[in-house]
């Protein structure tokens, strides 16, 4: 039952392990809690020993190359220094931050596509009423015979269709939700196109700036956003209703 003792004396060695002379101070061990990448260890390690020491330790524990890694205590950890210069005391944490080699290459190429898709996530933050496309129907202003909006409020949608809105090209539009055939009817003064739920990608929509109780909502028709539909001036209170029924929510329940 003596193992605890015989612990100690299988670490004395490491404990013998100096870089600082013969003197006493050169053996003394402090305690570090190393972390990187949500790993912890828990590493003896001699004071007198230097940064760049550390991270060979560290080189051993993580397979991280020291020249990949940026060791933080109180700042950046000096590679020159000694733990005892820059003040390191027992129990304290040492953050770890570098991917090994293997992860930058697994993660090179989509970071880059993820960078564009952010790129591009910004460029649409303008608001859409603001871009150039959809001015030029808001600017002609709210349709006298639209149907009034409820603000703050979410309504099943209507048994009569949705009338009095503009599509992209100012004209006017009515939405008919065909729920027994499971189709959206899209009504110009033209012709009515008898779309399948099923055929509809995705349905956006985006408070109009300045009358936020109405909407500009758009179905996705086929793979890109250059298929979108545009109607201008849907009452705020059917939006989330069109996009349930739409996207086919309302069968969940």
């Amino acid at each position: 039952g003596r193992s605890p003792e015989g612990e100690e004396r299988r670490e004395s060695p490491q404990a013998a392990v100096s870089n600082g002379g013969g003197e006493d101070s050169g053996r003394e061990l402090v305690e570090l809690k190393v972390i990187w990448n949500k790993n912890k260890y828990d590493v003896k390690f001699c004071l007198d020993s230097t940064g760049a020491e550390l991270k060979q330790k560290i080189h051993s524990l993580t397979g991280l190359p020291p020249a990949m890694q940026k060791v933080m205590f109180k700042g950046l950890l000096p590679e020159e220094k000694t733990l005892r210069e820059i003040k390191v005391t027992n129990g304290a944490k040492i953050m770890v931050v570098g991917s090994t080699i293997n992860d930058v290459l697994a993660v090179n190429t989509p970071k880059e596509a993820a960078q564009q898709e952010v790129k591009a996530e910004e460029n649409k933050k303008e608001p859409l009423c603001r871009q150039k496309q959809h001015r030029k129907v808001l600017d002609k202003g709210k349709p006298d015979d639209v149907m009034p909006s409820v603000k703050g409020v979410q309504e099943r949608l209507p048994t009569v269709p949705l009338s009095g809105m503009y599509n992209k090209s100012g004209g006017k539009v009515r939405l008919t939700f065909k729920l027994e055939q499971d189709q959206l009817w899209i009504g110009t003064k033209e012709r009515t196109e008898k779309l399948p739920m099923g055929s509809i990608k995705n349905v956006v929509s985006e408070p109009i700036e300045g009358h936020e109780d109405y909407h500009m909502m758009a179905f996705q028709l086929g793979p890109t956003e250059a298929s979108y539909y545009w109607v201008y001036w849907v009452p705020t209170q059917y939006v989330d209703a069109i996009k349930d029924t739409v996207l086919g929510k309302w069968q969940y329940f």
